[in-house]
């Protein structure tokens, strides 16, 4: 495992849609006092097309998209950076960490009842909530030998921002 820059962290926001990616990542990168980068931004034009036609991405569709995200993440190892990219996968990890070894993935997790509130409450996103369900039986949880934490968003934004932020600072002193 690769040591962890402890002044200018490495940090993928993942979770499945809905969860907070975008709004805590900028909020968390301001914490942190890192770029905020959001991987949808990353993704090929094909791949936002299918999602917003409905149709989830296949690993074929992932991959290259991936790479992109640990190759940016890998390109801001100088400064940090934080991402949002949804990481559903150990895979899918692997390959930004096969990039980005020094990356750390913080988890934003909750239940299937407060995902659906928020997907249904959002009309700018090309994510529809009819995939909600797709995602959720994707997504593999952190295991205990990746870097990682895991914050529960059923609280105010100040409250996950806050517990994010405090997560990724002591699991950067941790592997340092």
């Amino acid at each position: 495992m690769a040591e962890v820059n402890s002044e200018h962290p490495l940090v993928v926001v993942m979770g499945v849609s809905g969860a907070g990616k975008s709004t805590i990542g900028v909020l968390v990168a301001d914490a942190l006092n890192v770029r905020f980068v959001d991987g949808d931004s990353l993704h090929p034009i094909a791949n936002v097309a299918k999602m917003a036609a409905g149709t989830p991405l296949d690993d074929d569709d992932r991959w290259p998209w991936l790479a992109a995200v640990g190759r940016t993440l890998a390109d801001a190892s100088s400064e940090g950076l934080v991402v949002a990219c949804s990481a559903l996968k150990r895979a899918y990890r692997d390959a930004i960490r096969a990039e980005a070894p020094e990356v750390i993935f913080l988890h934003l997790d909750g239940s299937h009842a407060v995902l659906s509130r928020r997907m249904e409450g959002r009309t700018d996103h090309f994510m529809p909530a009819s995939l909600l369900d797709s995602q959720l039986s994707t997504l593999e949880r952190l295991q205990p030998d990746e870097h990682g934490v895991v914050v529960d968003i059923d609280a105010p934004v100040s409250h996950v921002v806050a517990a994010a932020a405090d997560a990724v600072v002591a699991r950067v002193a941790r592997t340092v």
